[in-house]
Formats: structure tokens, C-alpha cells, sequence
């Protein structure tokens, strides 16, 4: 089973700051996301892009918006790596002082109640700010200075003497920091790099934050946060959605997913068919970070509460929608009979008012909304009316009597001036409603059961200076369309796990840490106790951030082996090396690395462009800094638990391979009676085009350069030593330009010593499945040729992988027949080996034993090989 340091379940806010503090320490990270990566330029815009661009895999969508329909609210929430900042409207607003209560009574009874403070907050959103990058919209610029919804803002809350203020917002307006604010200019990149490798520029005003930014100006999770994360070793898995959690036997905590294979991604298919998917897959981890977001987080601890027996009573309670509310001004005017507004230019959010807190202390934001342009088209052409279609009809039928052949001034009437789209503005709002909703299962599904009831003083105060400003402007006010019947559709819901001082009062700590479960966190906004009032995403990474800092600074103590999963040096286990104790130490450039020692390097010791010399992730002042041994890091990506009541039907083939087994639904955490071992291996090398495939993409004078790491694990150790074929199975990722970047593996098996062509002959043979960045199956066949002769080859004989790469997922028989798109070699480098050897880890009984067995098997087999007998 695969086994690292941390899982991260998901991408968001809490997810991606959690998987860069972790991975910069040193630890090895995971990330589960459910959804996809999307560069910019790959949000979806066109008709055909939008109607696919929602998240349902049972049918088949596998795209950004997520969003639900409860009995007693909506909800739009995301998926995708980066989580809700990819859809967000960037801005970055501190929870108040004041709004940091303490057993606040609750209208329904009960109370609100948070166990951190703002000035334990202060340092971290410090270091949030530090690392995504804030500033405030450039009003004062030329080329901003006349945005007339930020204009309209200002002056009505000057007349109303209202609080108007222009908040941090996660977005470049500028090409590096300090430079002047310039628009759809290069921006200089962090030195941490971007995971997607694709440019960005600075903010144009285009107004589609909330529908991706295909400029890259958003300072999205993925351009900051999880590209540090990558940098730092962090294994980011898309389209891995996570199922099961569960404690291990003698700590850490099992995770089962599966991985998505969307149809519409692949060459000749239209995306119709059943869903696709491999797996159940499980890993294993010391800590379990869930941030799969309000929903997500709740239907999982809900979902597998049986596990977790003495989970805190209060798991789904404190839900709330962090007081959303939406509301439209129309048609404002002035003197002239008209105010232009233009929504539609700007950041979606460019200022916000806040209103004071009131008698009940429930105090509230009002910021300005916008729409992509070609929302204007929309709303001026649900305004055309009949009586401007029928003036046209009619004037098209003078022209025809009197032989008036020029039509356009009928056509610009037709369409008309814009008035509607270009002095209407979005209002939304947000503060403290009563956060007494309570997430349940529902016949397996999630569902909610809250009431606007106990927060309606809240909403109608909020409703009324909305018509205020509206007056102000000279606007019509009007509700959302769910307003009218009383509904709320929040983007920002909370709660859920709440966090608090003991299990009566919530599931987790002031830490996220869940009561009763060492290891277990929640980083995501079914954390809070109640609603932030202002937008969430900073409170939520400060949040993060903290608990990230609490996690390192405690590391020392949870860094002991566990019961239930050894750490074994290979030194450590007793096993004799004597037999290859005459083999010299073998040079590999200008290195020479003895046979059989291993020496763990502290993180500190690494090249700086290893070892963080770049302050990514903006380590809070004041926290302590944590030494690490670096070991192989598993990179992965977040998976948001959707809620499923039906099974999903059976994987289906797909053209070059066969339909993937399911595998048990509920594998054990330990084998029982059984001990298995796993490690992680590295490898790169270059591999050249060969036919059909012709030039691939990223190919050079030598090849293209191909990488992989792998979590190689052995099942049962006795079987695998008894059994002829020595069969282990391989889990990680590929990387090469030739098949799109990083891929994860969908199935891998790895041979050890199986038998040559030749006597005496052996091989370690590797065989990789995986799907291309075009959704063309891929095959990674390599095998390495360890050959009777002079003890001198064992280095280059053992590190030296001859492979190819096929197109389709092709079985070991099938290997002649496949069309080969590269070969050539990998190999291991030294200081992967050396890495390599600090990775063994063992789970069920007498670990030390079961590595003494498998060294003794790999040292016997080399010495049958390499022994004086054969070698002279």
C-alpha cells in the first residue's frame, strides 16, 4: 500500500496552504482533487464549454461548478486544483475584532462561540497576504481611475455616510511588486515557478474572475500555494475523488479514492457513456488532512462516521451561509436621465461597504458586483421586449412598401442602447446570519436544514440600505429570483465540523485537530464555529496556515514509528553484507558511491534549489523552524467527496487495454497475519521518438526527458519472495512533455529478479499504465538487464532502465504488436538511491524481520549474478 507522510484531501483554501507548509518541511505530501487543472486560456467560455463545464460525473460532467439545491438553500461551490479560488472574486477581507465571539447567544437557542482570537489570526493572515499577493484595486491609476460601478459605490456611501473602503484583492494589477498598475502586461513569476507553465498577465478589467481567469491575473491557489507545494515535492493527483477514510490499526489513517477518466477527453469520443473510473485505490498516511470543502469535508466524516467511533455529537452542526445575499440595481440615472455604470468592466469586486454591527452585533458587507461582457448581451436582449421587436417588424415593413433597402438604423433599434446592461449594477452581501443549520444524510445523500427564519432582521437590514444605495443611484431595487421564496444561495457555506473547545462543543480544536483522532484535521470552512461576515478565503488560509505551524512545531513528537507502520533503515535490519563487501565503490561522474550505505540527508543539507532557499509558503514570523529528513515525496491532488447513493457502473475498456478489476471496496488497513513493505523509487532519462509517432512535442537533439516516481509495494512479503514471478505493485506518476506534463498511474506492477533469456540471467521489469494530458492510453514497458559478469557492472546493470513507451494500456503479451511512440533508457541517480533507501516502510508484524528477509533475497539473488563464480 502506498503510504506518505500527509494527505491532503483537496485543493482549496485550507488544502493548498496545508500541502505547501507540509511539503516545505520536508514532509511527503499528497494531494487528492476531484477536478481538473485549468490553465489559463483552458476556462470555459463558449456555449458548448459552458454547458459542460459542471461537476456530475454520474453523467458525465466533470467541470468547475458544483452546485446544489437543498430543501432550504442553494449553493454553487467548486472543483478543480485551486478549489474555490478558482472561481472566487478575489477578495481577501480579515474576519473582524469584534466578530470573534465568545457563547454569543443564538436566537434558536444554543450559541456561537470561537475558540481562536484575531490577534492568534494576525500573523498568519500576515503570511497569507505575504505569499498570494494583495493589494487594493489602483482607483487612483490612470486607466482605473474611471471604473464607474467603483465611482457609483463611492458616491453613494458618501451620501448615506456609510463605511466605503477598497479591499485587498487577490489579483495582479501590476506586472511585478512596486511597478505601476498596467493592464494585460507579462507578469514576472514567483521564483517557486508555475505549475502550469503557461504566462499570465496583468488584470484587463475583463470582469470574468468568477468564471476562471484565462489571463492568469487572478493570484489563484494554483498560481501561488499549490505551485510553491509542487516546487517543494508535493505530489497534486486531479481527478482523484476520495470515498472512504478510516483510521489504521496503531495510527494514521486509510484513504480510499478513485480516479476519473473523463470520455470527452479523449481523441474520437464525445464525452456520452457511462462514467469511467479506476480503482477503489487506497494510500495510507500518518496525517489526514480533509479540505474538501463545507460540503465535501461534512459528507465524509458523515459518510464514514462508523469508523470513527466517538466522533463529537455536533458533526454537521453551525452550518450556515456565511449571510450571502444578491440583489440587482437597475436602470440607475441621474440629471441626464441616465448613470452608466458598466458592470461589466472591472474585477467582479472592486470596493465593499461595511455596515455597522447594530444591536444584535450582526454587522454586514455590501460590495459591488460585476459580470463578464457578454452577460450585457444577455440582459439587453431579455429586455428587448415585445413592443421594440414589433417597431421593428413594422418599420421593416415600410422599408419594403417604400423600396428602402438600408436597414440599420431598424438594427440598432432592435438592439437598442444598452441601458439596461450599462446602469444596472449586482449588489452582494454578506455578514453575520445565525449559524443554526445542521448537515445530515438523507437517504445517503447530504442534505442541509437551515431557515433564513432566525436571521431575517439580519437579511431585512441588509435589504434595506441595499434600496437605499439603489436610491442614491436612482435604480430600481430588485431581488434575486430565490429571494422570492425566502431562499438564500450562499457561494460561501460554513460549517458543518466545527471547531471548539471540548467534543460537546465541536469536532475539532482551535487547530482543526478532530477530538479523540491524533493526526485527523479538518482545513476547510466546515471548520468555523459560525460565519466569518466577511468573505471567508483568507480566514480559512490563516486558519491553515496556523494549524500548519502546529503540525510542524508538535512533528517531534508524532514522528515515532507507529505500531501499525515501521520506518526501517536498511542498515538497521542485521542483514549481512559480506558477500558484496568486495565490490569497489562505483563512480558515476565525478561521485563515488559505495555499495550498500545509505545516509539520510537533512533537509538543510539539500542544494538550495531543493532544499526552500525560496520562502514560498511565508512561514509566519515567530514560528519554529522544523529540521527534516528528506525522504521520497508522493505528490498528489485533492478529491472532494461527493455525495453517491448509487453504485457507479463497471469500468469500461478503453481501446488498447483492458477494463481495470475494482478491487475490494474495503481492503483492510492491516493484512491480517501478513507483513507488507513498501518504498519509493525515482528514475529519469530520456527517451527518443520512435514510429509512428514521428517528433513528439518537447523532444531535443537526445530525446525527450521522461521522469517517475513510484511507490513500489509488496502486498505480503512471504508470498512475494515464495512466488516466481517476485510481483509488487507500482503507484505514482510519470513526467514527460511528450504526454502532457505530470500524469498520475492508473495501474503499474514492477517484476523483481524474474528470469532471462539466458541462464543466469535476470530482470527487474516495470510496466506502467497511464492516460496522456489528450486522454490517449499510454504504456511505460521497461525492464533492467542484470547480466552475469564482473561485480563492477551491479551499478550500472541495477540502475539502468531500457524502456519504451506504448500506445494503449498493453498486457506483457502484447508488447511486439504495440505501436511504439519512444524508447530508450532511465536510470537512478546516486542521490535518488541514497533517498531511496531512507523510504523503506513496513506494516503488520515484525517489520524488521520481513526487510531482513527482503534484503537477504535481493543480496542472494546479486550474489548468484555477480558472485566471484560468475564474475571471473
Amino acid at each position: 500500500m502506498e503510504h506518505v507522510d500527509a494527505v491532503v484531501v483537496g485543493s482549496g483554501f485550507g488544502g493548498a496552504v496545508a500541502a505547501c507548509r507540509l511539503a516545505e518541511a520536508g514532509l511527503s505530501v499528497v494531494v487528492l482533487e476531484r477536478g481538473r487543472a485549468y490553465a489559463p486560456g483552458e476556462f470555459p467560455r463558449g456555449p458548448a464549454q459552458l454547458g459542460r463545464a459542471f461537476w456530475d460525473p454520474a453523467e458525465g460532467l466533470y467541470g468547475m461548478f458544483d452546485i446544489w439545491s437543498f430543501s432550504d438553500c442553494d449553493s454553487v461551490v467548486a472543483s478543480g486544483l485551486g478549489g474555490g479560488s478558482l472561481i472566487y472574486a478575489n477578495v481577501m477581507l480579515r474576519k473582524d475584532e469584534d466578530w470573534f465571539v465568545h457563547e454569543q447567544a443564538l436566537p434558536g437557542g444554543g450559541y456561537e462561540s470561537w475558540p481562536v482570537t484575531r490577534a492568534d489570526l494576525e500573523p498568519h493572515y500576515d503570511a497569507v497576504e505575504r505569499m498570494i499577493g494583495v493589494s487594493p484595486y489602483p482607483l487612483s491609476h490612470p486607466g482605473f481611475d474611471d471604473t464607474l460601478k467603483t465611482l457609483a459605490m463611492r458616491d453613494a456611501a458618501a451620501e448615506l455616510g456609510l463605511d466605503w473602503r477598497l479591499p485587498p484583492l487577490a489579483v495582479s494589477f501590476a506586472p511585478s511588486p512596486g511597478a505601476q498598475p498596467c493592464q494585460g502586461v507579462p507578469l514576472t513569476g514567483p521564483a517557486y515557478g508555475n505549475l502550469h507553465g503557461v504566462p499570465r498577465r496583468t488584470c484587463r478589467l475583463c470582469g470574468e474572475c468568477d468564471l476562471g481567469c484565462n489571463d492568469g491575473a487572478k493570484n489563484s491557489l494554483d498560481h501561488t500555494y499549490l505551485s510553491a507545494a509542487r516546487h517543494h515535492g508535493a505530489d497534486l493527483r486531479t481527478l482523484h475523488e476520495v470515498r472512504h477514510i478510516r483510521p489504521r490499526v496503531g495510527g494514521g489513517y486509510d484513504v480510499q479514492y478513485v480516479e476519473h477518466m473523463p470520455r470527452g477527453d479523449e481523441a474520437h469520443e464525445d464525452g456520452d457513456g457511462p462514467p469511467r473510473w479506476t480503482g477503489p485505490h487506497t494510500i495510507s498516511c500518518d496525517r489526514l488532512v480533509l479540505a474538501a470543502g463545507t460540503y465535501g469535508t461534512s459528507y465524509l466524516l458523515l459518510k464514514n462516521r462508523a469508523a470513527f467511533p466517538g466522533l463529537s455529537g455536533t458533526i454537521g452542526s453551525r452550518f450556515c451561509g456565511n449571510g450571502d445575499m444578491l440583489a440587482f440595481l437597475l436602470r440607475a440615472t441621474d440629471r441626464s436621465r441616465t448613470r452608466p455604470i458598466r458592470a461589466s468592466r472591472g474585477p467582479v469586486i472592486t470596493s465593499a461597504i461595511r455596515l455597522d454591527d447594530g444591536a444584535d452585533g450582526r454587522g454586514a458587507y455590501i460590495e459591488d458586483g460585476g459580470y463578464p461582457e457578454f452577460v450585457d448581451y444577455l440582459v439587453e436582449g431579455a429586455d428587448m421586449g415585445p413592443g421594440r421587436v414589433a417597431r421593428f417588424l413594422l418599420r421593416r415593413l415600410r422599408n419594403i412598401l417604400t423600396h428602402d433597402t438600408n436597414l440599420s438604423a431598424e438594427f440598432a433599434d432592435l438592439i437598442g442602447r444598452g441601458e439596461l446592461s450599462g446602469t444596472s449594477l449586482p449588489l452582494l452581501g454578506m455578514g453575520r446570519d445565525v449559524p443554526d443549520g445542521r448537515l445530515r444524510l438523507r437517504d445517503g445523500r447530504l442534505d442541509v436544514d437551515w431557515t433564513t427564519e432566525t436571521s431575517e432582521d439580519y437579511y431585512e437590514r441588509l435589504r434595506a440600505i441595499m434600496r437605499r444605495i439603489g436610491d442614491v443611484l436612482g435604480a430600481e431595487y430588485a431581488d434575486s429570483p430565490p429571494w422570492w421564496r425566502r431562499r438564500v444561495m450562499t457561494v460561501h457555506p460554513l460549517g458543518g465540523a466545527p471547531m471548539g473547545r471540548h467534543p460537546g462543543e465541536g469536532v475539532c480544536d482551535a487547530y482543526g485537530e478532530v477530538f479523540g483522532f491524533p493526526g485527523l484535521y479538518v482545513a476547510d470552512g466546515a471548520a468555523l464555529p459560525g460565519p466569518v461576515g466577511a468573505n471567508p478565503s483568507l480566514t480559512i488560509a490563516a486558519l491553515a496556515d496556523r494549524m500548519s505551524t502546529r503540525i510542524l512545531e508538535s512533528r517531534a513528537s508524532l514522528a515515532a514509528p507507529s505500531t501499525g507502520v515501521e520506518a526501517v533503515g536498511v542498515e538497521a535490519v542485521g542483514v549481512e553484507t559480506a558477500a558484496l563487501s568486495a565490490v569497489p565503490p562505483i563512480e558515476v561522474g565525478a561521485e563515488a558511491v559505495p555499495v550498500g550505505t545509505a545516509a539520510a540527508r537533512p533537509a538543510a543539507a539539500r542544494p538550495a534549489a531543493q532544499a526552500g532557499a525560496v520562502p514560498d509558503c511565508a512561514v509566519p514570523a515567530g514560528a519554529v523552524p522544523v529540521g527534516a529528513v528528506e525522504v521520497g515525496a508522493v505528490e498528489v491532488q485533492e478529491t472532494m467527496g461527493t455525495p453517491e447513493t448509487q453504485a457507479v457502473p463497471e469500468p469500461t475498456a478503453v481501446s488498447g487495454g483492458r477494463p481495470f478489476a475494482a478491487g475490494r471496496a474495503d481492503e483492510p488497513s492491516v493484512f491480517e497475519g501478513r507483513t507488507s513493505l513498501w518504498f519509493v523509487e525515482e528514475m529519469r532519462g530520456l527517451l527518443k521518438p520512435g514510429p509512428p509517432g514521428g517528433t513528439a512535442r518537447g523532444s531535443g537533439a537526445g530525446g525527450c526527458p521522461f521522469a517517475f516516481r513510484l511507490t513500489i509495494t509488496i502486498d505480503d512479503i512471504d508470498r512475494f519472495l515464495t512466488e516466481p514471478e517476485h510481483e509488487a505493485r507500482a503507484e505514482g506518476w510519470i513526467e514527460a512533455d511528450l504526454c502532457g506534463g505530470r500524469r498520475p498511474i492508473a495501474r503499474g506492477s514492477f517484476n523483481l529478479f524474474v528470469p532471462g533469456e539466458t541462464a543466469g540471467q535476470r530482470r527487474m521489469c516495470y510496466r506502467l499504465r497511464f492516460w496522456d494530458a489528450d486522454g490517449r492510453p499510454r504504456t511505460l514497458a521497461g525492464h533492467k538487464e542484470i547480466l552475469p559478469g564482473r561485480p563492477t557492472r551491479l551499478w550500472l546493470d541495477t540502475s539502468t532502465l531500457h524502456a519504451r513507451l506504448l500506445e494503449g494500456h498493453v498486457e506483457e503479451d502484447g508488447d511486439e504488436d504495440a505501436a511504439v511512440v519512444a524508447a530508450g533508457t532511465l536510470r537512478i541517480m546516486p542521490s535518488d538511491l541514497v533517498r531511496m533507501l531512507t523510504t523503506f516502510r513496513t506494516a503488520g508484524p515484525d517489520g524488521t524481520a520481513a526487510v531482513t528477509r527482503f534484503c537477504r533475497f535481493f543480496l542472494g539473488e546479486l550474489w548468484e549474478v555477480y558472485g566471484p563464480a560468475q564474475g571471473s
